[in-house]
């Protein structure tokens, strides 16, 4: 039980990082190329979602082929598509070129994201490396929004920081195994455990990102245009948010399974939904802030026992895999989404609709975690069918 604790898989919670530094960056990217590009702010929204749509797209033909491919090969072709996309629409000036970019590094993300998830399932405490892989891109986040704002116009640079960070972590990628261990044909095409509760798991993850990324994608535009803030004081209020994140996080990891999970994912659902209500009807700074900051500190920890939720459906990472692909189609709808309901009915009016469909679905997501709580825990789980597994990260 000690080596587990003292021992990181660092590799894989750096592919997380690189796979999810995309849609925490969503707000600035979508801005950018709202007023960097001849875009109006739905084109823009809809570029976001095409990006995180791709995303989703690697994970659910991933899922089950991360083992037969090969970690280590699948991690490097998704951190070269990451590179070549991002930095491909970063130094591109036509709507197209971005566009394809934007698609092609969105499925650079997804790749390196499904090899992280897959890691992370076979882990013996899968919830303490997510929170580890969460802490690391919740503060890269945080320094992005931090300096962006002063080195000038344009669309390229949040674009540039993804693909730069795909390009630093590609050298421990050689620290991942080339295969995971062998497992006999029947094992390999097992079906998937505990299918009631991961498809339902699965079907109720979409509404769930939607919610949270419909407001991320629009928050930069609430800032600048309802609340009145200027470009530097919205980004300072996402680094200050995303450092709560931190702690919020790190509380989740001293936290463990002593909250069970049921707890943690419904009842930080609901909080999160009124978080939503409250930022979208912000009309200055401390409420901007206060919305802000509340809803990115419980963000990450509730999405942090949602991924260990999942890994522990599966040992062998394939509903943490399908469960997070299906998430990120929520994930690609929600800027859309929320530019749509935005420019409709006004962001206090889509704030109340995204809080009322939380509420909803917060009841589907406890009945999940209740479940498992009833079954053995992910940490037991996997020590009885983990493969050995050199890797790092998931979330």
């Amino acid at each position: 039980m000690s080596a587990p604790r003292t021992t990181l898989p660092w590799p894989l919670i750096a592919l997380f990082t690189a796979g999810y530094l995309a849609p925490y960056l969503l707000p600035t990217t979508v801005g950018r190329l709202d007023s960097g590009l001849a875009l109006t702010a739905t084109e823009a929204g809809t570029v976001g979602s095409a990006l995180l749509l791709s995303s989703a797209a690697a994970g659910f033909l991933l899922a089950s082929r991360v083992d037969r491919v090969g970690p280590r090969v699948l991690a490097r072709v998704g951190l070269a598509l990451a590179v070549l996309g991002y930095g491909g629409a970063a130094l591109a000036h036509p709507v197209p070129a971005v566009v394809a970019g934007a698609l092609t590094g969105g499925f650079g993300s997804g790749t390196a994201t499904a090899v992280a998830a897959t890691g992370i399932a076979a882990q013996p405490d899968p919830h303490r490396v997510t929170t580890v892989g969460l802490l690391g891109v919740s503060a890269l986040a945080g320094a992005v929004y931090l300096t962006v704002p002063h080195l000038g116009p344009g669309h390229g640079q949040p674009l540039a920081a993804i693909g730069l960070t795909a390009l630093a972590v590609w050298p421990l990628t050689s620290r991942l195994p080339l295969r995971t261990a062998p497992a006999p044909e029947r094992e390999t095409r097992a079906p998937l455990p505990h299918l009631r509760a991961g498809v339902l798991l699965a079907a109720t993850l979409p509404c769930w990102s939607l919610a949270q990324n419909a407001l991320w994608g629009v928050s930069g535009r609430i800032g600048l245009s309802q609340a009145h803030l200027s470009e530097a004081t919205v980004g300072a209020v996402f680094a200050i948010a995303l450092g709560a994140g931190l702690l919020g996080v790190v509380g989740a990891g001293a936290l463990g399974p002593r909250l069970g999970r049921a707890l943690p994912v419904g009842g930080g659902t609901v909080l999160i939904a009124a978080c939503i209500a409250l930022s979208a009807s912000a009309t200055d700074l401390t409420s901007f802030a206060a919305g802000e900051i509340a809803w990115n500190t419980l963000y990450p920890i509730v999405l942090s026992y949602v991924i260990g939720l999942a890994a522990s459906l599966d040992p062998r990472g394939r509903w943490a895999v399908l469960v997070g692909s299906a998430s990120s189609l929520g994930t690609a709808a929600g800027p859309l989404t929320g530019s749509l309901l935005a420019s409709q009915a006004g962001f206090p009016a889509m704030g109340t609709v995204l809080a009322a469909g939380l509420l909803l679905i917060a009841v589907p997501m406890t009945a999940v975690a209740t479940g498992a709580g009833r079954r053995t825990l992910p940490v037991v789980e996997v020590q009885m069918e983990t493969q050995t597994y050199d890797k790092a990260t998931a979330a």
